[in-house]
């Protein structure tokens, strides 16, 4: 059977995740590595058993021995990378967001129709166990209509500077970092709606909070707790063609008890907690019950989840079927994320026609 042979370019803590599935994927040949410090693309091509490391990004782009890749780089080089990967003729699994706003993502999906090659979008909670169990129930009418969902992502502590704090490089803070994920869960269980309108708002009030001590979190490789250019926090109220709405607010910093996720949708038939376990709430004999799936992952299964992206990709790429999370919705969530920071910026309604 024909292999897949794969470049991820990148190497911060996220490439991780991408190689370490590729290595498990049996169709997968793991052929290469690229970052613009070629020392940590050698470190990483050694512990993965890649066979090459490039100089550059016009190299992968002219290997013809390279069939797809994984771009794992800052928000602000996603549009760039995935438009000369596709030129080139390969595949392209992107991280999370597609661009940095919507005419770079645009121009993307062009480049996705004029190479009539695969790109697929990191949204890798589409991929967890309790997303996959839920939308079966969906897929079946077990919710009705589902004409609400409401989520959340609050950190009390958790801005992780360096080029996440860098508006330039980043293009926001936990909007497109955090609501990216559970903005695109929400609205792909939802069945993927048009957007109507959005009104939003963003707020500069605690920068870092680099002060504080005794708790400890995340922190990028280029921390520098002076330096932060983005957005504490963003709620949004996304309302779409066919009625329903979303409700979602996130942070990196908040004067919170505890760290908080939750995804909740409200259908006809009945409602449903993806995180921060699911649960599925419905009516039977006159009565509300609650309806707790025995399944191995109640909640997102990371790893997991990791894996079935990368799986998905690779088949999508070898099969020649659309992939799971395609260009158009990495669009269609930049389109919604563009709108929350205009709306703020604003102090108004976004309409979309």
């Amino acid at each position: 059977m024909q292999k897949l042979r794969v470049c991820v370019i990148g190497t911060g803590s996220i490439s991780d995740m991408h190689l370490q599935s590729y290595v498990k994927n049996p169709d997968v040949i793991l052929h290469g590595v690229y970052d613009y410090s070629k020392e940590r693309a050698q470190e990483k091509a050694m512990k993965y058993g890649a066979s090459r490391v490039y100089n550059s990004l016009e190299e992968v782009f002219q290997d013809p021995e390279v069939d797809a890749v994984s771009i794992c780089t800052w928000n602000n080089s996603h549009a760039e990378i995935s438009i000369g990967a596709l030129r080139g003729g390969k595949h392209v699994l992107v991280e999370k967001p597609l661009s940095m706003n919507v005419e770079e993502a645009l121009r993307v999906e062009e480049a996705v129709r004029e190479s009539n090659k695969n790109l697929q979008v990191g949204f890798v909670r589409r991929f967890a166990t309790n997303t996959k169990v839920l939308k079966s129930f969906i897929d079946t009418g077990k919710l009705g209509e589902i004409y609400y969902a409401k989520a959340s992502c609050l950190r009390r502590l958790g801005n992780p500077g360096g080029w996440f704090a860098d508006i330039e490089r980043s293009g926001g803070g936990p909007l497109i970092d955090l609501g990216v994920h559970i903005i695109d869960i929400c609205w792909y269980l939802m069945g993927r709606p048009k957007v109507k309108s959005i009104s939003g708002n963003t707020y500069h009030k605690l920068g870092n909070r680099g002060n504080v001590e005794n708790l400890s979190f995340y922190k990028a490789a280029d921390y520098d707790k002076e330096q932060n250019t983005v957005e504490d926090m963003a709620n949004a109220l996304i309302t779409f063609e066919n009625g329903a709405s979303l409700l979602v607010d996130v942070s990196f910093t908040l004067h919170a008890k505890k760290d908080e996720i939750q995804v909740k949708l409200f259908g006809t038939k009945g409602g449903a907690e993806l995180e921060p376990e699911l649960v599925l709430v419905s009516e039977e004999n006159n009565t509300m019950i609650n309806i707790h799936p025995q399944v191995d992952h109640t909640t997102f299964d990371f790893t997991n989840a990791f894996q079935g992206e990368i799986d998905a990709f690779v088949e999508s790429c070898l099969s020649g079927t659309k992939p799971v999370a395609p260009v158009e919705d990495g669009v269609e969530i930049m389109k919604i994320l563009a709108g929350i920071y205009e709306a703020s910026e604003k102090k108004s309604v976004v309409t979309f026609s």
